[in-house]
């Protein structure tokens, strides 16, 4: 094990143990077995600490999961991220870098509806306005409601809400996407 993940290791054990505000860098480097300066070799600080396991940890489940190629699979994504370390998550987003958390987040978000608006949209000529904002749409809805079950502390059942969004919403997307087709075209939108 390197230095550098000795430190991701040792800040993500403390991180399901206790609040963020409680853990320092010292807690860090005694934990994972590494001295100060090994720390600050590889990080300004801990939200930088923080941002780089937020990322690894999205790319990691991204990568096993491949593309998301629908609107569920987009959510249930986003939620196994949350809860691959349920406590370390709850106890960032009631941290003072819950800021931090939101725009990993919303990145994380991004980027699974990107590939599911890939798949969807597949060959379509649309404006890229449009496509802009059918991702942004999907990519906003996606964070609200991850967001919404993180500050409800994950207490009820988010994929199977979602499902059932999805469910009543059904032939919503392929609405926008005709929609978005035809402006494109030239014709009413």
């Amino acid at each position: 094990m390197t230095a550098r993940d000795a430190i991701k290791a040792a800040f993500l054990r403390l991180l399901e143990e206790r609040p963020l505000r409680e853990i320092t860098v010292k807690d860090i480097v005694q934990t994972g077995g590494v001295n100060r300066n090994t720390f600050y070799y590889h990080y300004k600080d801990l939200p930088a600490l923080l941002e780089e396991i937020i990322m690894d940890h999205a790319d990691r489940i991204i990568a096993e999961q491949g593309p998301a190629l629908t609107l569920t699979g987009c959510m249930e994504t986003v939620v196994r991220f949350a809860q691959t370390h349920r406590q370390a998550v709850l106890h960032i987003n009631q941290s003072a870098h819950r800021d931090l958390f939101e725009l990993c987040l919303m990145r994380v978000c991004r980027r699974v509806v990107e590939d599911f608006a890939a798949a969807a949209i597949g060959s379509l000529r649309l404006r890229p306005e449009d496509r802009e904002a059918i991702v942004r749409f999907y990519q906003c809805e996606c964070f609200g409601q991850v967001v919404e079950w993180l500050n409800s502390g994950m207490r009820y059942d988010i994929a199977g809400q979602f499902r059932r969004i999805c469910q009543l919403g059904e032939g919503m997307t392929e609405l926008l996407l005709r929609r978005a087709r035809l402006a494109a075209e030239g014709g009413p939108d």
